[in-house]
């Protein structure tokens, strides 16, 4: 048998991607990555710093997403998707996460969370209507499921859907809903006279319906965040989702954004890794490179180990989306392990910078607080843990 020389190009290390993820992907998979990586340098890099200092968000960013088309990049080109596979959309995810969660966020609720429910349970005429604006940016969505008492169990939802004349009536509130203030279409899930949970669409200005911000967020605070609330909004019977019932329906969103949020995290734990790297070979105490102490060279080798495993997880996930043999319980393993991990790294970028670690100029505090959040949202770290377990044993464990 014959072996390449330990010399050769084929086997030089490569510190940055240790397990060749950029050989493992096609040419359109990876000029589609470095496409995003140049656009997000150019456009969201520059805004981020003041954004989060400021708790602003732009409208504007969707019609610059729209534009790049990134948004419902894995939805048929006919209704203004992408036509993209799963694999780009978690290349895309990363990328953006890299400059910001906040940015991923709504990237990420618009594709997975609007335009999805719509793609997958609306009606042909719901999707003509909807999905192409929605694709360009022109129109902003956000997903309601949470409840001020019901977040890691949605199935107790308190908002209904009473059945009058021409259609429904909606009454409740959401809470720790993404895009909310700004949305022009919100997908909320409520159950119906039957106590069977449906989604509707409702649009901005509906009578009775408000969306005030959630203010003094720590984290995530370049992607806006608020309520729904619903006081008796009448929503046209044409505006429920025809093949949405039960919590199925939700969870198919929220499983096609958790895969996004595990590239996303780890994105954001490169940043973290990256700064953290140059800091350190930057910065001398004592004499020497920070970067020559044994402990903060473990510390680096901790940060790639579990950030290249990860992406390698995330992109064979992808692959299985792709031909559709994934479970819905992988993307639980890799969305809690990708946050868990995401966050580690983190912590340890803002210890290995020092007292510069909690100045937002260097990102890496940034980046922590985030992940802080990521890691909640969309099912918590124990709550992937507990659906793992019930695969595992066949028990139920969420409940007494």
């Amino acid at each position: 048998m014959n072996h390449a020389p330990t010399n050769s190009p084929a086997s030089s290390f490569h510190w940055d991607d240790p397990l060749r993820l950029d050989l493992q992907l096609t040419d359109d998979e990876s000029t589609l990555s470095q496409a995003t990586a140049d656009f997000c340098l150019r456009e969201l890099a520059p805004r981020v710093l003041e954004a989060f200092r400021h708790e602003t968000t732009d409208p504007s960013l969707f019609r610059i997403f729209g534009a790049m088309g990134l948004l419902g990049s894995t939805l048929p080109s006919e209704y203004g998707g992408g036509g993209l596979n799963h694999v780009c959309y978690g290349l895309i995810a990363r990328e953006v996460e890299r400059v910001d969660s906040g940015y991923r966020s709504m990237l990420s609720v618009q594709s997975s969370l609007v335009m999805l429910p719509i793609y997958a349970f609306g009606t042909e005429a719901q999707r003509r209507h909807y999905l192409p604006r929605l694709a360009s940016g022109d129109w902003i969505g956000c997903f309601g499921l949470t409840e001020p008492d019901h977040g890691s169990d949605p199935g107790g939802m308190r908002t209904r859907a009473t059945g009058v004349p021409g259609g429904f009536k909606l009454h409740g509130s959401k809470t720790w809903i993404s895009n909310a203030p700004i949305a022009d279409v919100f997908v909320v899930w409520a159950k119906n006279d039957a106590g069977k949970i449906r989604g509707y669409i409702l649009d901005k200005g509906m009578r009775g319906l408000s969306a005030p911000k959630i203010e003094g967020k720590v984290g995530l605070r370049t992607s806006i965040t608020g309520e729904i609330v619903m006081n008796d909004v009448f929503v046209p019977a044409d505006h429920e989702l025809p093949h949405a019932e039960g919590l199925k329906a939700p969870f198919t969103c929220l499983n096609s954004a958790r895969y996004g949020i595990a590239w996303g995290a780890l994105g954001a734990a490169e940043s973290c890794w990256h700064t953290a790297r140059q800091y350190v070979l930057d910065r001398k105490q004592f004499g020497r490179p920070l970067a020559a102490n044994q402990l903060v060279q473990k510390k680096l080798a901790d940060m790639q180990t579990e950030i290249a495993l990860g992406l390698q997880a995330c992109l064979r996930l992808g692959r299985m989306k792709d031909e559709g043999v994934d479970a819905p319980e992988i993307t639980s393993m890799l969305k809690r392990n990708a946050c868990g991990k995401a966050l580690d790294v983190a912590r340890m970028a803002r210890d290995m910078l020092g007292g510069n670690g909690i100045s937002d100029t260097y990102g890496v505090i940034r980046h922590l607080v985030n992940l802080e959040v990521v890691n909640t949202y969309e099912g918590t770290h124990d709550i992937h843990a507990l659906i793992l377990g019930r695969a595992q044993t066949g028990i139920q464990a969420f409940t007494a």
